[in-house]
């Protein structure tokens, strides 16, 4: 029988894929470098705030 995937494996396989169509920029300087952070900061902390918003709401403590 078959590995069954877990989410957290799926979603590093389809990071994976997806970061190979990406095509490489010839240079890259301090502004992208900047951008690049700063957006990846912003995603995070988007994802963790999602997660504890689904969270309290599955608890209970969500309504208002």
């Amino acid at each position: 029988m078959a590995p069954k995937l877990e989410v957290p494996g799926v979603a590093a396989i389809a990071c994976l894929i997806f970061l190979t169509l990406i095509p490489p920029a010839e240079a890259y300087d301090a502004g992208d470098a900047l951008a690049l952070l700063l957006g990846t900061v912003v995603t995070v902390v988007g994802f963790c705030a999602c997660l504890g918003w689904y969270a309290r709401r599955r608890n209970g403590h969500g309504q208002l």
